[in-house]
Formats: structure tokens, sequence, C-alpha cells
């Protein structure tokens, strides 16, 4: 999908690194969390902003814990990242206004899982008509916001 704005993404992709291993793990194992846009640390999940996000606000709940299928995950770290989710929604709602949210999970890579082998919950906020003629005619997507506007907007409230 193309995108109309996005002067972050190519900061992104010129100083990109190859990953080795799992994305989400590395990111944070490094503990470079402004950098990695981790808006928060729980004792087994963690809030991370979308690098690609569908909408300002997108964000994902990630579990420190490496497994590929909800059900493998331990059941105090599921439970936290329902609370995370829950948390995540409230500041959503405050800070976007947003009168819509999507929360899901796509597991494994035919389901749509960019990063199938660790599960993590999505968090969108959604207006009407955000789906609009540009999304449906020219499968591109207009960001309102810098994700670094982003950050700065949901960091401070966790």
């Amino acid at each position: 999908m193309d995108r109309l704005w996005s002067p972050w993404r190519y900061r992104y992709v010129t100083k990109a690194e190859p990953v080795d291993g799992c994305v989400f793990c590395g990111l944070a194992a490094a503990r470079r969390d402004e950098e990695s846009l981790i808006l928060h640390r729980g004792e087994r999940n963690f809030a991370i902003l979308n690098l690609y996000p569908y909408t300002s606000g997108h964000m994902m709940i990630v579990p420190f814990e490496h497994v590929a299928r909800l059900e493998d995950a331990a059941e105090e770290t599921a439970a936290e990242m329902m609370r995370m989710a829950r948390r995540a929604a409230s500041l959503l709602a405050a800070a976007y206004k947003a009168p819509g949210l999507n929360i899901g999970m796509n597991i494994g890579e035919c389901a749509g899982a960019g990063v199938a082998g660790h599960i993590h919950l999505h968090l969108l906020p959604r207006w009407p008509g955000d789906a609009n003629f540009m999304t449906t005619t020219s499968e591109t997507r207009v960001m309102p916001e810098e994700i670094a506007a982003t950050y700065e907007k949901l960091r401070t409230g966790w």
C-alpha cells in the first residue's frame, strides 16, 4: 500500500540494520525504548507503536515471551496483555477522540501476521470515513500525524 506522506519512514529505512531473529525480542532486549517506539513496559508485555501504522495511534501489546500462538502464552502473560489493552484503549480514546477501536491479532502468516512467530495484539483508533476514497481507489493511506508526535502523545499517558 502506498503512503502520501511519511518522512519518518525514510529516516527509518536509511538507518535500518538487518534483523537477526525476532524483531520484537530484539527491540525489547535493546532497551532503547524511545528509538524503538516502546511506550510502556509491563512485567510480561510491552506496548509499542506500529512502525507501519494503519491509522495514527496504531499500537501493539507484545509479550516478552516469544510464542507463536495465543494458547502457548503463559496465563499471566495473557492476563496482563488484556489489562494493558484496556489501558491502551483508554489512552487512545482520550488522545484521539476516536469513536471506534479495532483490537485484534493475526496468528500465523496465512492470517496476515507480519511477524508470524511472535504474537502481538493490535489496537487502532477508528473514525467514520477513515477508509475513504484514497484507500479504496488508490490503495493509499493519508497519515495526518508524524510517528514521533504519536509517540509523545501516547507515551505520557502510561
